[in-house]
């Protein structure tokens, strides 16, 4: 089944804004991975008085959904103060590009992730804030989770409870995700980006991400990310 997308995600995608890359930038943030299909790195210049994002650039490796959220991202960041931008969420963009495929949410995720990392890398250099260390452990696992979105129902897989088990056995770490009855076509979408949101832990060595249906059977290829 072919997507739809809105005017304005087609508009976004075949002239999209801002595109590029800020020489000597004040702040250069990537998200994602090419392995995994989409990929945005961010680079912003900031006002050091005002705080107002001067200008802002992206270069994207991945789908037209992933190439119209960032170009959208980076039109209402233009000209707003780093405080605004971080208020932003994936809802927010998606919202102001007439909507996007549920399938294709993680895309606004991945955008907004993506300028607010940038940000704290020019509060980071600017002695604004200071560098995170962090912990490998279920905690901080669950709070990035929160960015992985179940394309069936748009919603984060963590706020929907689908999360039912999270464990880290030193540099391995072990989920299992509950699907419900009409989300097992997307299984395999939930897993890449489950896996690809932990490997930003450095920490990590090995993801088994298992993914099981409401009676809790593992589905086909679950036994670990690289369906062995």
């Amino acid at each position: 089944m072919a997507i739809k997308y809105s005017q304005t995600v087609i508009e976004h995608f075949t002239n999209p804004q801002n595109v590029g890359e800020i020489e000597d930038a004040d702040a250069t943030a990537t998200e994602g991975s090419p392995a995994c299909g989409d990929m945005l790195t961010f680079t912003l210049r900031v006002n050091p008085e005002t705080h107002i994002i001067d200008d802002v650039r992206f270069r994207s490796y991945g789908c037209a959904s992933n190439i119209s959220t960032a170009s959208m991202a980076t039109v209402l960041a233009k000209g707003k103060t780093i405080e605004e931008v971080k208020h932003f969420n994936a809802k927010i963009v998606a919202e102001k590009l007439g909507g996007l495929p549920s399938t294709k949410m993680h895309c606004s995720v991945l955008a907004v992730n993506g300028l607010k990392a940038a940000i704290k890398q020019w509060e980071i250099s600017q002695g604004l804030a200071e560098e995170e260390a962090i912990q490998c452990n279920e905690d901080t696992i669950k709070k990035l989770l929160k960015s992985v979105i179940n394309p069936h129902t748009g919603k984060s897989i963590i706020s929907s409870e689908m999360v039912s088990y999270i464990k880290v056995d030193g540099a391995k770490v072990f989920v299992e995700v509950n699907l419900g009855d009409t989300d097992e076509m997307y299984a395999e979408n939930i897993r890449e980006e489950v896996t690809e949101t932990i490997e930003s832990m450095k920490c990590v060595d090995e993801i088994i991400v298992r993914i099981l249906d409401r009676e809790k059977f593992e589905l086909k290829n679950g036994e670990n990310n690289n369906g062995e």
